[in-house]
């Protein structure tokens, strides 16, 4: 066997799982696809982010505060062991609103998602002269805005970097353009690359992305997913213009602002195009009114996986035990969880995570 693990897949997801099998003490062998394939990990808006996750079930919202929760610990393990500032800040995030009506439809979501949750939700709704002095760069159109406690930021470039460093720091290999096209069960697992390479595990974790819409069914999964787009803009590097980011706004550690959001189901088209270009500009500047006069320096469209109804998938194969299918739309809030609580689940070790609520067997359900 090539090692006790081997993860289809050397995203985000892929990487947080190695790292944390890494760190207990397992052989563990990535298998990353090519930079020709739809890579959501290179296209993420780079948020650690707890509101408005769960709002139709709580299991979500807890999985999300626990992750965000260990995202501290976590970056500065990772840190430290490969010398990158990750520039993790958790210092709280917004969700704009430009027309009170919404606002408060939205704050009715919140208190009652906290009141499911027991009171632990920490949360706060600022008018528009509070949201002021907090943001005195926002335009006057902004009505105001849901403050959230838990939410943060970080470079996920240099997360990805950081984690297969820190993999093969402890012994594992991460091995590039290696498109897996077929995998095989048995006296373990075989599984086969589009250039004919083959490698065996006694375990695999398919985490490939969209890549297991094909490899799921292989290996006894439905993997009930769809890519949905969404389009991003940056900004050339501008003074310091926010405090804190939003889910549609955010000021990176080096300057630029990162503008998106779009939600698009177009297939497998990652393309951009200039009318959801335009919206999510005009957006943006009705809140924040300097970057009208902000060049635009890059775009791209990237394509989320999202389940059918957007929680993530944790799932034992039930024909073909020791293969794993971990899939979700939320990969750099999530990855503190995938790092340090679901190598648990995967070992079937007595500290494992309940993620029966994120089963499969939900959608056979309902």
């Amino acid at each position: 066997m090539d090692a006790e693990y081997a993860i289809i897949g050397g995203g985000v997801v892929g990487l947080s799982l190695a790292w944390g099998l890494s760190k207990r003490g397992h052989r563990v062998l990535v298998l990353d696809g090519s930079d020709g394939g739809f890579r959501a990990s290179r296209g993420n808006f780079g948020l650690v982010w707890v509101q408005s996750k769960g709002l139709t079930e709580p299991a979500y919202a807890r999985w999300s505060q626990r992750s965000a929760a260990a995202w501290a610990g976590f970056a500065a393990e990772l840190g430290e062991a490969t010398g990158r500032d990750l520039a993790l800040r958790q210092e709280g995030g917004y969700d704009f609103h430009l027309d009170e009506a919404e606002l408060e439809a939205k704050v009715r979501l919140f208190q009652g998602l906290r009141a499911r949750l027991g009171g632990d939700y920490p949360f706060e709704v600022l008018g528009h002269n509070a949201l002021k002095r907090e943001e005195p760069k926002i335009g006057p159109k902004v009505a105001g805005a849901i403050l959230h406690h838990q939410d943060g930021h970080v470079n996920p470039l240099r997360l990805l970097q950081a984690l297969a460093a820190d993999v093969r720091r402890m012994g594992g290999r991460v091995l590039t353009g290696q498109v897996v096209t077929d995998v095989a069960g048995g006296d373990g697992f075989a599984m086969t690359c589009a250039d004919g390479t083959r490698h065996c595990a006694a375990k695999v974790v398919l985490a490939a992305g969209l890549g297991a819409m094909d490899l799921g069914p292989k290996l006894g999964f439905a993997a009930p997913i769809r890519p949905q787009r969404g389009q991003v803009l940056i900004t050339e590097k501008l003074p310091k213009l926010m405090n804190r980011p939003s889910g549609i706004i955010r000021q990176v550690d080096e300057g630029g602002v990162q503008i998106g959001d779009s939600k698009e189901e177009v297939g497998f088209d990652d393309s951009v195009t200039l009318e959801v270009a335009a919206t999510i500009a005009a957006r943006a500047v009705a809140i924040y009114p300097a970057l009208a006069r902000a060049q635009l320096v890059r775009s791209w469209g990237a394509l989320r996986i999202m389940s059918p109804d957007g929680l993530p998938i944790y799932q034992q194969s039930p024909t073909m035990p020791g293969a794993y299918l971990v899939t979700c739309h939320s990969g750099i809030t999530l990855a503190a969880a995938h790092a340090r609580f679901l190598p648990a689940w995967l070992d079937d070790a007595a500290d494992a995570p309940d993620l029966e609520v994120f089963s499969e067997r939900r959608f056979a359900l309902s």
